[in-house]
């Protein structure tokens, strides 16, 4: 069993920032990727970025390309997404997601993929205010 928990959701100004942060616990193994999806109101959760167990790639959404930044720290199970610039539409509840996975890097069109994600963390509200 694992479990993900986020924290540091809340209400900012848009342009504003805000840093997540989602702790990994139980049997997550040495081979675990991690990722952050994100769901609005009345749309599917859709993905937003990915470190794989081996690091070196990070891989992100074209939507948050070069505002938001991912980053691991495999020593405290710990993975965290910095959001700047934040805009009214990157409003959704944001989820840390992880897999239990192989040798390779499977790449960004696998990784985007929910269904490829074993656990899922509760959540954590992002609200971005014009």
């Amino acid at each position: 069993q694992v479990q993900l928990v986020e924290s540091g959701g809340g209400l900012v100004q848009a342009g504003g920032s805000l840093r997540l942060s989602c702790a990994a616990s139980g049997r997550t193994g040495l081979t675990y990727t991690m990722g952050w999806f994100r769901q609005a109101p009345g749309k599917e959760r859709e993905f937003v970025a990915a470190i794989p167990w081996r690091g070196g790639n990070i891989y992100y959404a074209d939507s948050v390309k070069g505002r938001f930044t991912m980053s691991r720290d495999n020593a405290k199970s710990m993975i965290y997404l910095e959001m700047n610039s934040l805009r009214t539409e990157d409003t959704a509840g944001y989820y840390c997601a992880g897999r239990r996975d192989g040798a390779l890097d499977n790449g960004l069109r696998f990784y985007s993929n929910r269904e490829h994600y074993d656990d899922w963390g509760q959540g954590t509200q992002v609200t971005v205010s014009s």
